[in-house]
């Protein structure tokens, strides 16, 4: 499992598959304002999206993410 944050964007994704193809996530679900869960098309989980993540994670996990710029 692999996790990448945008401090500029405070949000982080966390792979469950990684990497993820282009056009392979074909189906988005929004359980809140805050999680998004990107599915294949045979409906199995490719990653986690979490808007305002240095809010909702530890800020030693956002550490050790992947820093995007």
């Amino acid at each position: 499992m692999q996790m990448t944050y945008d401090k500029e964007g405070d949000a982080a994704y966390i792979y469950i598959k990684y990497p993820i193809k282009n056009g392979e996530a074909r189906k988005q679900v929004q359980l809140n304002e805050n999680i998004i869960l990107d599915f294949n098309s045979k409906g199995r989980l490719l990653g986690v999206e979490v808007l305002d993540a240095s809010k909702l994670l530890d800020k030693k996990v956002l550490i050790k993410a992947k820093q995007l710029s």
